[in-house]
């Protein structure tokens, strides 16, 4: 028996395949954690592809390390970052086709400054895909007073002249919108 989609969590496979993304993509992930999206990424962009998988964490860039290996990814490349940090990413501007940000604007006071360096290194026409936890407290997952809403995660997006395009389905712990530059 499947458990109904208020239950679930996140499936990176099926949420990768419901994106627009195209073999030779380059993807950023901000604040990757273990890579579970990085990986998932990776295979979809093909080896003309590449990922770049920003943490701050070196525990979570080398748990990335090892998943690529395994699945013999060449085309993923870990890398330390403080993205709260103006050009945080050190990426060109104008030069990454997506970025992922999950989970990754409730951990951190300067959700514009993250946001805005995503929006520095989108290509025009790039996709940003932003999954956050929903608003309302739930048995799991961080404190509510810490979750950022869809209306402030609009607010914040449309504040440096990007646009949500879509919301998409990802389970019932999260909400993602498919913003675009």
């Amino acid at each position: 028996m499947n458990a109904p989609l208020a239950m679930t969590f996140t499936d990176p496979t099926s949420i990768v395949n419901a994106l627009d993304i195209q073999e030779g993509d380059i993807v950023a992930d901000f604040g990757c954690g273990a890579g579970f999206f990085s990986l998932e990424f990776a295979k979809r962009v093909g080896s003309e592809g590449k990922v770049y998988a920003f943490d701050i964490l070196p525990s979570s860039l080398e748990a990335v390390t090892s998943g690529a290996k395994t699945m013999n990814l060449i085309n993923v490349t870990p890398k330390r970052a403080n993205l709260e940090k103006e050009n945080g990413s050190g990426l060109s501007p104008e030069s990454i086709d997506w970025v992922l940000l999950k989970d990754i604007l409730l951990q951190n006071e300067k959700k514009d400054i993250i946001l805005k360096e995503a929006s520095r290194i989108l290509k025009k026409g790039g996709h940003m895909l932003v999954m956050e936890w929903n608003a309302e407290d739930t048995l799991v997952g961080p404190d509510a007073g810490i979750r950022i809403s869809p209306e402030d995660l609009t607010t914040l997006v449309t504040a440096i002249g990007l646009t949500v395009e879509k919301e998409l389905p990802v389970g019932g712990y999260h909400y993602a919108f498919v913003i675009k530059k």
